[in-house]
């Protein structure tokens, strides 16, 4: 039976479906599938064991049964399915409104950026390869001057830089230079673009955000007083919130190219190699290594008499010239080659005893307020200024206050 409204190419139409010069369809669907209730037509046997095959083909490429691959794409989809709802709500607009895309979806995340990112939502961080993206970041951030710290983050030194030194480079007009070179890095037009840049790295595990610690934190036993502490060194931990404020710290688990490592590692392995084959050496460089080794003992021992020498001038001048003269003052300090020679000599540097002035001048307070009490005159006491010296013979007496009077009363009261 034709559709009396069906138009030229519509069913039952010339050229359409069950017309004249059209596919000839039986009762059901095309090819004679049976319709389903949604008004889509159904799989055959065979399509439904290609479907099976196909899945079960996927979920081993996966490494999962075919039912944990079913949930695992249905957990997906709903995934997908909150994100989206939760970016039409930010949007604060119906869908398919300025805020989102074509039928209320949202439109395409900035370059680098994972969806969702940009409206502040929280993005839990999953580990795998990181972002090409924020390689790029990290190796512009690497070779900046962010003033790195060494810190104990689970055992490991580790480099620590603060998010406002980075936030400056990825403001500066050298990142506008890469980016012209890069042009895949990520444009800086405002505070919010300029922290879901720098969120890339957290984002790929190249950077993540951490806060001081008490290293002896959960243990049974207090601080160790005898250990000596390296000045500025801090344990860290890793903080769950990976935000990026100006004053917060982030530590490198990127360590950037290792060519030049391995390069150097290659060059030990050759150098070491070249040592083990010393019987082989022609015989001018074997001599030649012999003259050079009795010169490295003689400044060997050039060092040992000077320190045994500088010893013996201290214990002299200590007499002599109170306090005592040292020659390379700096010699067995933490400091650099050149500077343990620098100064040539210097005064033997002596601690003066602290005075107890504070502990003093408690004692003068409690005797005049006690002295008050008890209602006898305050010893005198001297206040000392840059100009002159007043001295108070009088008690001392606080504003507003009124001594208590005695009063008689008479036999009636």
């Amino acid at each position: 039976m034709q559709n009396p409204n069906a138009g030229p190419r519509g069913p039952g139409g010339p050229g359409g479906p069950g017309g004249p010069g059209g596919p000839q369809f039986g009762p059901g669907g095309p090819g004679g599938m049976p319709m389903g209730p949604n008004g889509m037509p159904m799989p055959t046997p065979q399509q439904i064991q290609q479907m099976q095959a196909q899945l079960a083909a996927e979920a081993e490429k996966h490494g999962m049964t075919v039912p944990e691959f079913v949930e695992h794409i249905k957990a997906q989809r709903m995934a997908q399915i909150q994100q989206m709802q939760q970016q039409q709500r930010q949007g604060g607009g119906p869908p398919g409104g300025p805020q989102g895309g074509p039928q209320g979806q949202p439109g395409p995340p900035p370059p680098g950026m994972r969806p969702g990112m940009a409206q502040g939502q929280p993005q839990p961080i999953q580990p795998g390869p990181p972002n090409p993206i924020a390689i790029a970041l990290a190796n512009f951030l690497r070779s900046q001057q962010l003033k790195p710290r060494t810190c104990i983050m689970n055992g490991d030194r580790k480099d620590m830089f603060r998010v406002k030194r980075a936030l400056r480079a990825l403001e500066s007009p050298a990142y506008a230079k890469a980016r012209a070179k890069n042009p895949a890095l990520p444009e800086i037009r405002d505070r919010a673009s300029l922290e879901n840049t720098f969120k890339l790295l957290p984002m790929s595990m190249l950077a993540l955000r951490v806060v001081k610690v008490d290293p002896h934190e959960g243990h049974d036993h207090a601080p160790s007083k005898k250990g000596k502490r390296q000045k500025g060194l801090w344990t860290v931990k890793v903080e769950p919130q990976q935000e990026a404020g100006d004053d917060m710290y982030y530590v490198w688990l990127y360590e950037g190219s290792q060519i030049m490592r391995k390069v150097y590692a290659a060059l030990a392995l050759v150098v070491i190699f070249i040592v083990v084959l010393y019987p082989l050496w022609p015989l001018v460089l074997r001599q030649g290594v012999y003259y050079l080794s009795w010169g490295f003992l003689g400044l060997l021992g050039l060092f040992f008499l000077m320190a045994i020498f500088r010893t013996v001038l201290f214990c002299v001048t200590y007499f002599a010239v109170p306090p005592g003269l040292w020659l390379y003052p700096n010699l067995w300090e933490d400091v650099s080659f050149l500077d343990s020679f620098r100064p040539v000599w210097a005064w033997h540097e002596t601690t003066k005893p602290k005075k107890k002035k504070k502990k003093n001048a408690m004692n003068s307070e409690s005797a005049a307020h006690f002295a008050g009490s008890i209602g006898e005159t305050a010893p005198a006491t001297a206040m000392t200024t840059a100009t002159d010296t007043q001295v108070q013979m009088a008690p001392q007496q606080r504003s507003g206050y009124v001594a208590p009077q005695v009063e008689e009363l008479g036999d009636d009261e």
